[in-house]
């Protein structure tokens, strides 16, 4: 189950199984699984890809996995003939039960994990936009592990779970999501405290690479293209990563799908990077505000990091598209009225590439197409679930955080 050999995806070093970087470059760490051919188990959820997470053990109360169906909707709209459809969210009706309504939930169950893998007793810390957040307070509240949350005040309303919230810390940050990441990295860097590990998270990765592995499940073939939209840009270099997997078994495809990773403009750190768009002056934008999805803004993406996102959108023949509000919007009200649910707004930046990329011929009438649609089902959760709002424990900004970092040790220790 899951075993592996970490490597460096730059120099193909071999590393310690807990390792986040390389010491001689700054490759992103890549798990090699001894298992090469695709072969799902029955398990439950993505706990039926164990073959191809870096975990031991699984546990029946998580792991909930995207469903991949064939749209007939949005394809009718669209004049496409084999456009596929992943949803990570809540729809019963097609079997999609994640309860925060976003694949990081794929992110989540196999990092908490691999944490009780290792048998460690240090206190994982997270730095989130919300639904990150969300997706580890649900999991963590389940499994019992203790959690430390900073998210930036302006976020703190998206913080909820579906059971009673358990060992969960939330610290609000007077700042954006990069503070929160910084109050975070110092944090987790005293004795007692884990980072979570951001893109450097091989679980975090293969749990979102296992909504390819889905659809490679159930279909039998790698797609043509895949389109999701991205902040960091990671679930884009897990859906490479999981592909490449897929071409090394050879009996499923033989050439990587192109990606076609979707940002928010003008708040787009990855777009203005892909298009050589200098000095970007994100502020001067008052970004993240006033964003489709605030979620998608990461000042500092792993782009051009050996195994980033640059070498993944290159290495596929590949695409990144900026997609302002107005066209978000117009996709979100698309794909809700054809297909029949309701999604998250950083999923209609995804649909809204898509329909650019048809506008302009980037694609083909009879192309197989992964659409991935990263969140949804918010208002048909509603009808089922009842939902705990999580407390703020603590408000810090970065003037006032080492004075603070004595209130979260003593709130953890008591």
């Amino acid at each position: 189950m899951g075993e592996y050999t970490l490597r460096c995806a730059g120099c193909g070093n071999l590393l310690g199984d807990s390792a986040t970087s390389c010491s001689l470059d700054n490759g992103l760490p890549r798990a090699d699984y001894i298992e090469r051919r695709f072969a799902p188990r029955e398990l439950p959820g993505i706990w039926s890809f164990i073959d191809w997470l870096p975990v031991k053990r699984w546990n029946p109360a998580t792991g909930a996995s995207s469903i991949t169906y064939r749209s007939s909707g949005l394809a009718g709209e669209l004049d496409l003939n084999r456009l596929y459809i992943s949803f990570s969210g809540y729809w019963p009706e097609r079997g999609a039960m994640m309860r925060t309504c976003s694949f990081k939930e794929l992110e989540a169950a196999p990092t908490m994990q691999m944490l009780l893998d290792n048998k460690t007793e240090e206190i994982l810390v997270v730095a989130s936009a919300g639904n990150t957040a969300r997706a580890f307070a649900e999991v963590c509240s389940i499994t019992g592990q203790p959690l430390i949350l900073f998210v930036p005040a302006s976020s703190l309303d998206r913080l909820w779970t579906t059971v009673e919230p358990g060992k969960v810390l939330l610290v609000g940050v007077n700042g954006d999501y990069a503070d929160a990441i910084k109050l975070a990295g110092v944090l987790s860097s005293r004795v007692g405290f884990r980072p979570e590990g951001g893109a450097r998270n091989i679980a975090r990765r293969d749990g979102m690479g296992t909504v390819l592995l889905d659809h490679v499940r159930r279909f039998n073939f790698l797609p043509d293209h895949y389109f999701q939209a991205i902040g960091s840009g990671t679930g884009g270099i897990a859906a490479w990563e999981a592909s490449m997997r897929i071409v090394a078994d050879s009996r499923f495809g033989e050439h990587l799908p192109r990606l076609h990773l979707a940002q928010n403009t003008p708040c787009a750190p990855v777009y203005a990077m892909w298009h050589g768009i200098e000095e970007m002056n994100f502020d001067a934008y008052g970004c993240p505000e006033g964003m489709h999805d605030d979620v998608l803004f990461n000042r500092n993406p792993p782009y051009a990091v050996p195994g980033g996102v640059r070498d993944a959108v290159t290495s596929t023949g590949g695409r990144i598209y900026g997609m302002d509000n107005s066209r978000a919007v117009s996709a979100q009200k698309l794909f809700e009225s054809s297909e029949g649910i309701d999604i998250l707004p950083a999923a209609a930046v995804a649909v809204a590439a898509l329909v650019d990329a048809v506008e302009a011929g980037f694609v083909e009438r009879d192309d197989s197409i992964l659409l991935n649609i990263t969140g949804g089902g918010m208002r048909r959760l509603e009808e089922d679930q009842s939902r705990m709002r999580l407390k703020c424990d603590l408000m810090v900004g970065l003037e006032d955080f080492s004075d603070a970092l004595s209130s979260i040790e003593e709130m953890v220790s008591s």
